[in-house]
């Protein structure tokens, strides 16, 4: 049975359960459960800390597992990136009070607080210089006001938080996050059983960036219309009773959908309707 980790908390565990029950997996937990069992798909989840997923993977442990860049990097573990899944992005910077003017570069010799130490340091080594790491499991921004650092490396996601404690970032972002799927190794990749819900996630992440545009079109109008909604490989072209008329259906960009729908209505297309796709494969 394929052993598959996903977050316990956070928005990681929202949209990793979204991800695997619209994949045709049962991961729903309905209590604080630590392991539920899909024995239709023959696959057991468990639920970790995100910040543990990457090392239980590299260990053998798990076979696969859903958890941010930022932590598996930080975790030294050695997994494989199968998979980014299209959620849970975020940007990792330094940060400073406001009053203070230095980049990143000018951080040698001082305290910086951070969740992610590995993170840091590679970054640190990257610069030639030398920094006093201060490991904290939380709270990171509120340690410069208590004396604790002079600096914070830390996940940004809308900055708020650090406005609030009088901070800014400094710097281009160390790394930039998202969620991923992550493998023991090459090997186990390979299997049938890994590859299925590897396509299966695919086949949702495209889902969710196309939809599918069906439009009546003039004939003498179908060359322009094509090059408006030109599908992954040619939009499906039907006949319709009146004979200087067609139907069109092809996949679109979901963020551009308004957009192609108003050049289809300017160029006289009728009856356009755009629809979701619930999985693809292409």
């Amino acid at each position: 049975m394929l052993k598959i980790a996903i977050p316990n908390k956070g928005a990681l565990s929202e949209g990793a359960e979204q991800l695997l029950r619209e994949a045709g997996y049962k991961c729903k937990r309905w209590g604080r459960e630590l392991t539920i069992v899909d024995s239709r798909n023959d696959v057991e989840f468990i639920y970790l800390r995100p910040r543990d997923i990457a090392i239980y993977v590299g260990n053998g442990i798990i076979d696969l597992g859903i958890t941010g860049r930022d932590l598996t990097f930080d975790s030294k573990a050695d997994v494989v990136e199968l998979l980014p899944l299209d959620f849970g992005g975020s940007s990792f910077y330094y940060a400073l009070p406001n009053a203070l003017n230095l980049t990143p570069d000018q951080l040698g010799g001082m305290r910086i607080a951070t969740s992610y130490p590995n993170i840091v340091l590679d970054d640190l080594a990257r610069r030639g210089i030398e920094a006093n790491i201060i490991r904290l499991d939380g709270a990171v921004e509120i340690s410069i006001r208590l004396g604790v650092a002079d600096a914070i490396a830390d996940v940004v996601e809308s900055g708020m938080t650090l406005k609030e404690a009088g901070l800014k970032t400094i710097g281009e972002p160390i790394m930039k996050s998202e969620a991923l799927l992550i493998g023991r190794d090459a090997v186990l990749c390979a299997q049938p059983e890994v590859k299925t819900i590897i396509k299966r996630i695919e086949g949702i992440l495209m889902a969710r960036r196309y939809a599918i545009a069906e439009y009546d079109i003039p004939k003498s109008k179908l060359a322009e219309a094509c090059n408006i909604t030109p599908g992954i490989e040619s939009p499906t072209i039907a006949p319709l009773s009146n004979e200087d008329w067609v139907a069109v259906k092809a996949m679109i960009l979901r963020r551009d959908m308004n957009m192609v729908m108003d050049k289809l209505e300017d160029l006289g297309a009728k009856g356009i309707i755009i629809t979701d796709i619930r999985t693809c494969r292409i």
